[in-house]
């Protein structure tokens, strides 16, 4: 059998330029309804233009469905997750976890700040947990919930909550993408962490002054009879307890001992439902609506329901009713397409070449080091669009530009930094990125809504292609060397 041909500039085009010329009408078409069933055909129709270009290269159709089945696969443990989270987030409703995080935040946080103490709340539980997504999927949930209940925007909320669920991953060392970036290059997790201090650290700081700014200039009456409306409905409808919130708790310490991220959320939704039967009787058996049954079989009913379909309020109140209805692995089968579509576009992508072949075309215009770091982020940006997946936007490039910086004398803790800068930050901002995807349907508030808010996301790979420009931080092989020596 002839080997297939290398893909080259032309054919690696052909799909990406088709890609963005089709989401770019289909938002047209659309508009923020786009992500829900258009954009999905857009990525198929992407992916079938990919094994066009492929097939007529001389590669197998074979092959080409291997590597979409592979490419959904490493994805797999990611879409259990997603389902995972919308069980929980049905039975913490229900059971009143995110009702008592709501009205205790109501109480407690003033809405001038809400939006700084919203973007430090998430990242040092992502500091502890390591994982942007327990964050979105617990804490995130509940703050958009105060937000909505002080008549906030919740975009901003949502930009404050990924801001800061991403700082916390990103210098966590229990996170999985800051010891990935290193292991790629050719370094060690806790040189790594210490060298994104630099670029971080500002970052962050400017993500926090934006956020104080926006907060000082919001104009909310603590005392309106809505939001005294909603804490009593709140009160009236569950039992308010600082019990409701140990499911909150223990998913924490799960996540925080390392329990893997799937039976952690997975018990959470079951610890849940416990806490349903047991602090709100009424409100499950209301839910349930069977009273054929006895009381036990009804309360396991809207246990059930909730971790299958979401759980639906039924106050009377419309504003508290549709902040609460919310939930369900069900509510999550629409991501979970757009996650399978980018990922099998991006599958036939890295399989035929063309993935490669872009980044070589990329770095032959890279001559200065900024140049360079500007080719790694791209790229890095680029890959997080077109294969849908932070992974793939970490290891590919990592493992392309790894000999580049070695003939340029550059340590490898530079490159492992700005793949983390690039390649972790931008992935919440790309809509059918599996990260955009989880974060929009984790918190409601579409990827592009919140994107313009997500300061830290978008200030941070600047800052890095700055640091390239001036050479800040930009250490060589031999300095480091000359440092390692007693």
């Amino acid at each position: 059998m002839t080997e297939p041909k290398e893909s080259n500039l032309l054919d690696a085009l052909i799909p990406v330029v088709s890609l963005v010329m089709m989401l770019g009408l289909s938002v047209y078409l659309f508009g923020s309804d786009s992500s829900s069933g258009p954009n999905q055909i857009v990525l198929t129709l992407g992916a079938a233009i990919a094994s066009i270009v492929a097939i007529q290269n001389g590669h197998r159709w074979k092959d080409i469905l291997e590597s979409i089945v592979h490419g959904i696969g490493t994805a797999m443990g990611a879409l259990l997750i997603l389902l995972a989270v919308g069980a929980l987030i049905g039975t913490w409703l229900m059971a009143g976890t995110v009702p008592a995080l709501i009205y205790y935040g109501l109480e407690l946080l003033n809405p001038q700040f809400f939006y700084i103490a919203t973007c430090l709340i998430c990242a040092i539980g992502a500091l502890a947990t390591g994982s942007s997504w327990t964050v979105a999927g617990t804490l995130g949930v509940a703050l958009i919930g105060v937000a909505l209940g002080m008549g906030l925007s919740p975009e901003v909320t949502a930009g404050a909550i990924v801001s800061g669920a991403y700082f916390g991953d990103k210098m966590s060392p229990l996170s999985d993408t800051t010891n990935l970036a290193p292991a790629v290059v050719g370094t060690d997790v806790f040189t790594h962490i210490q060298h994104m201090v630099w670029t971080t650290a500002p970052s962050f700081i400017s993500a926090l002054v934006l956020f104080t700014v926006i907060g000082l200039g919001v104009d909310v009456d603590t005392e309106s009879g809505a939001l005294q409306s909603l804490a009593a409905t709140l009160d009236g409808t569950f039992n308010i307890t600082p019990l409701a919130l140990i499911p909150l708790v223990v998913v924490f310490f799960m996540a925080f001992r390392k329990v893997p991220p799937l039976p952690t959320i997975l018990f959470g939704a079951l610890l849940g439902g416990f806490a349903a039967i047991v602090l709100q009787p009424e409100v499950v058996l209301a839910f349930a609506n069977a009273p054929e049954l006895s009381p036990g079989l009804a309360m396991t009913k809207g246990v059930w329901l909730a971790l299958a379909d979401g759980y639906v309020s039924t106050t009377g109140v419309a504003d508290v009713d549709n902040l609460l209805s919310r939930g369900g692995m069900s509510s999550m089968l629409v991501t979970i397409w757009l996650i399978l579509t980018a990922l099998s576009f991006g599958a036939v992508l890295e399989h035929a070449g063309m993935l490669n072949r872009l980044v070589q075309g990329a770095l032959r215009v890279a001559k200065s080091t900024g140049s360079l770091v500007t080719t790694v982020v791209l790229s890095c940006i680029g890959i997080n669009v077109i294969a849908a997946d932070q992974y793939i936007a970490i290891v590919l490039p990592g493992k392309m530009f790894k000999a580049e910086f070695e003939r340029r004398k550059l340590a490898p803790k530079n490159l492992s930094r700005i793949i983390e800068d690039s390649g972790t930050l931008t992935s919440p901002l790309v809509p059918w990125n599996t990260c955009g995807a989880y974060m929009a349907a984790t918190l409601g508030v579409g990827t592009l809504a919140y994107l313009p808010f997500a300061f830290f996301n978008l200030i941070n790979p600047l800052v890095s292609i700055i640091y390239g420009f001036t050479g800040f931080t930009i250490r060589r092989i031999d300095e480091d060397e000359a440092l390692a020596t007693p």
